[in-house]
């Protein structure tokens, strides 16, 4: 089923957009004028994908900086800590060492990606 998204226009280059198609939550991604869409939610830890950076067709997690592929959805990389300049207290510093070990133990999964056509502007992703 071909649900309507947004229009064309609504979602400048390089910019996300969260919708609800359906059941599903998706985010439609406008790659320099090439619209993909994608589940939602990082195939991480669930981090709200419309909320991240999209770079061509790389689309990053804001949590942890998984990347993922928007034409495939192919996850490209493991979460990457968030660099912190000052030093931390000692405990603070112990705990996020054994965060940032856990963090790559953690599996990272593929998001879905969906088909995606625009007809007289109007932009539909078929879903299920």
């Amino acid at each position: 089923m071909l649900v309507e998204v947004a229009k064309a226009g609504e979602i400048a280059p390089g910019g996300l957009k969260f919708v609800r198609a359906g059941e599903r939550e998706i985010v439609v991604c406008n790659c320099d004028g090439a619209y993909y869409a994608v589940d939602r939610r990082c195939g991480h830890m669930n981090g709200p994908l419309e909320m991240g950076a999209l770079d061509g067709t790389i689309l990053t997690c804001p949590m942890h900086h998984v990347q993922f592929d928007v034409t495939t959805g192919q996850a490209l990389n493991h979460p990457i800590p968030e660099h912190i300049p000052e030093p931390l207290p000692p405990r603070w510093a112990q705990y996020m060492s054994q965060f940032a070990t856990l963090m790559q133990q953690l599996s990272v999964c593929n998001i879905k990606t969906f088909l995606v056509t625009i007809d007289g502007g109007v932009i539909r992703v078929e879903i299920e």
